[in-house]
């Protein structure tokens, strides 16, 4: 069992990207994808785990759906698509190569311009990133049944304009490349720091967001493409050493910086140096920039906290918002103090924001505890761990909790 449940974990988006390709349904695929793991579950502890798990899983849950549909379809007229799928039910197992590249098709369906952005966001991370309602409406601050309503709708808009389930045209794909590249880095992010659960840290995702990202990169060479691929590798390059060994988080300029990976920060920074000499900069490749003047620790010794800060003013007028704003306070007071950085963010929570964002009250907290105010920076960390549902994060609030004690 435990086998399949890591199989589950790198293949089940896979699988069910490539169902809903071939069943031309949502929930038909996610009924698929429960039947084709519920059959592995039976069959694998008897005859062994196949050479190809994606491919036996995908026909699994293809077959199963068609026989299902059999059933069923004594009781009412069968509509065209599952005779369609009935036609295709002596095919053989799909094409490898042609599911390798379902992911990809489906963020560009999900991203389709006929879908209002807020529907195409949401409905990317829960098809392809497989998050839950509940923390995809975290991660945009809004209510879960609220979201659960734009998944819906979103699904319902692809059903009504029969939109194609396929990679478009190059100049389409332009077109939609900004939709695509946030929900890339999204899948990223939920990888490197995800919303609840016990693992805080989910490599699998932020290897995924890579491949994506390097494989949109083979589609439509761009220079945005390359900041966000040189952000996510230089980002993954200290997997290893964001948690210690009791599972705890590392602050970055805490790490044993020997266990970065030199080769991915290496193309990273190379992929930087490309994107910066192709200006208007996206906000990726700002960030991809902070990124590598952090790695730069790994040849100085030193964090450029400087350099940092210069590049948090660009992307602040570059991608204004309230989380740049807390990035950017929180570069200056390792610069210039932490009454500094402090003093931002009270203006930013005085403002009304990110007042519900455990990050703000976690670099509230850690600048009290730098200037010796204790009481205040325990009520933070509280506050922090109140808003946490990641079971990492709140040992590690925890740790910080026992210090000041």
């Amino acid at each position: 069992m435990e086998a399949i449940e890591k199989i589950y974990r790198q293949e089940a988006a896979h699988v069910r990207a490539t169902l809903i390709r071939l069943l031309g349904s949502f929930e038909l695929a996610e009924e698929a994808v429960q039947m084709a793991f519920l059959a592995a579950a039976t069959l694998w502890p008897v005859q062994g785990v196949p050479a190809n798990p994606r491919t036996w899983l995908v026909s699994a849950g293809r077959f199963k759906t068609v026989d299902m549909l059999r059933k069923r379809a004594r009781f009412r007229v069968l509509e065209p698509e599952i005779t369609r799928m009935m036609e295709q039910d002596d095919e053989g197992p799909p094409d490898p190569d042609l599911v390798k590249d379902d992911i990809l098709r489906l963020i560009f369906t999900c991203c389709h311009p006929a879908l209002p952005p807020d529907q195409q966001t949401a409905l990317c991370l829960r098809e392809v990133c497989g998050l839950t309602t509940e923390a995809i409406a975290a991660a945009f601050l809004t209510r879960a049944p609220t979201m659960a309503q734009r998944i819906v709708r979103a699904k319902g808009r692809i059903k009504a304009l029969a939109l194609p389930y396929e990679a478009p045209s190059t100049l389409e794909m332009d077109a939609r490349l900004e939709t695509v590249l946030r929900v890339i880095y999204l899948v990223f992010s939920e990888g490197y720091a995800a919303a609840g659960g016990a693992q805080i840290l989910r490599a699998e995702l932020c290897e995924e967001a890579i491949r994506l990202a390097r494989l949109l990169g083979e589609h439509l060479p761009n220079a945005d493409i390359d900041g966000l691929l040189a952000l996510m590798l230089l980002q993954h390059s200290r997997r290893v050493a964001r948690l210690d060994a009791d599972g705890y988080p590392t602050p970055l300029t805490d790490q044993d910086r020997s266990l970065w990976d030199a080769d991915a920060i290496r193309e990273g920074r190379l992929l930087v140096r490309n994107a910066l000499a192709k200006p208007p900069y996206s906000t990726y490749t700002l960030q991809a920039a902070i990124a590598s003047v952090h790695a730069d620790a790994l040849r100085t010794g030193n964090i450029d906290w400087a350099a940092i800060s210069g590049y948090y003013d660009l992307l602040a007028v570059a991608d204004p918002g309230p989380v740049v704003e807390l990035n950017r306070a929180i570069a200056i007071g390792m610069r210039d103090g932490p009454e500094a950085g402090l003093a931002r963010i009270d203006i930013l929570l005085s403002a009304g924001e990110l007042t519900d964002y455990r990050y703000t009250r976690l670099a509230r907290a850690d600048f009290l505890h730098q200037l010796g105010r204790r009481d205040e920076a325990r009520h933070e960390y509280r506050a922090a761990m109140a808003q946490t549902e990641a079971e990492a994060e709140r040992k590690f609030i925890q740790r910080r909790l026992h210090e000041i004690r």
